[in-house]
């Protein structure tokens, strides 16, 4: 299916939700998921946060751009099949489709903890190592592209959430934002906020006594290099129990018109075969 096609058939989908991206650069999906899925998913990142191999930023930040009381747990694919869903919410695809070619891959996906007195973030787009001039269509959403932020806790004013410059995607290059004009997301749990990746915009400080918590999904071009490689990040014998449009998501499916092939094959099916290979050898060995 073309690009265009699909970006017809997601302006008959969600076509508010694109208008209101386009203009501020950014959209709120309320009550996106029940309370019975944000809370499953809080239950399996506490159980998470017990375990020592649960990742290396679980306990609070390696540098001031990861934050060093924010808690992070990354390649959230390869740890538990709770989360599969929040990468494939409807409307969320049917933007990517809009704001993306066809094919676009999953970058990044984890967890955000913040806890009581971090500072903020600094105020940055995600595609800055994008030698492109500004203003640029979004190569992704947050990071290179596009990105999305599930919050898990509700978001306020005092408690950490996102901030953002609405209308700062459409800067050129010499648009500096200052902290006063940036506004914080405020929306309820189960909700997610969609932005552009050149949406100016940070992590806010938590003045609250109590972390925030949220997952971040994020996407880009299928011609782009993945911030977390994802097929690295989740072990192959855990790609069966994965919803299939997660997998091809993860960069296992050939884009468009041949990106990515291994010695051409797809990589999924490659995968397979080193699997069944592997079997062989240890079944010989029996």
């Amino acid at each position: 299916m073309s690009s265009s096609y699909k970006r017809e058939e997601a302006l008959q989908k969600v076509g508010p939700l694109i208008k209101h991206t386009l203009e501020h650069g950014y959209v709120i999906i309320p009550n996106a998921f029940s309370q019975a899925e944000i809370d499953e998913a809080k239950q399996e990142l506490h159980r998470l946060e017990q375990e020592p191999t649960t990742g290396p930023a679980s306990a609070g930040g390696r540098n001031s751009f990861e934050g060093y009381r924010t808690n992070r747990i990354y390649a959230l694919l390869n740890k538990s099949r709770v989360f599969d869903k929040f990468p494939l919410h409807p409307d969320v695809l049917a933007l990517n489709d809009y704001f993306l070619d066809d094919g676009f891959l999953m970058t990044s996906f984890h967890s955000i903890s913040i806890q009581p007195n971090e500072e903020a973030q600094a105020l940055h787009h995600d595609d800055a190592y994008i030698r492109i001039p500004r203003p640029h269509p979004p190569y992704g959403t947050a990071s290179p592209g596009l990105a999305v932020m599930v919050a898990l806790d509700e978001y306020t004013a005092t408690n950490g959430a996102t901030v953002i410059i609405p209308g700062s995607h459409a800067w050129d290059n010499t648009g500096v934002p200052t902290r006063s004009a940036a506004v914080p997301v405020v929306m309820p749990a189960g909700s997610i906020v969609y932005f552009l990746g050149t949406l100016w915009h940070g992590g806010g400080a938590n003045r609250s006594g109590r972390p925030r918590l949220a997952l971040t999904v994020q996407y880009c071009m299928s011609w782009m290099r993945q911030m977390e490689n994802q097929q690295l990040a989740v072990d192959w014998e855990r790609l069966e129990e994965i919803p299939p449009r997660l997998v091809d998501m993860m960069g296992y499916k050939v884009g468009s018109p041949f990106l990515g092939y291994c010695d051409g094959r797809s990589p999924r099916t490659r995968v397979a075969q080193i699997l069944e290979e592997r079997e062989g050898r240890q079944r010989s060995k029996i």
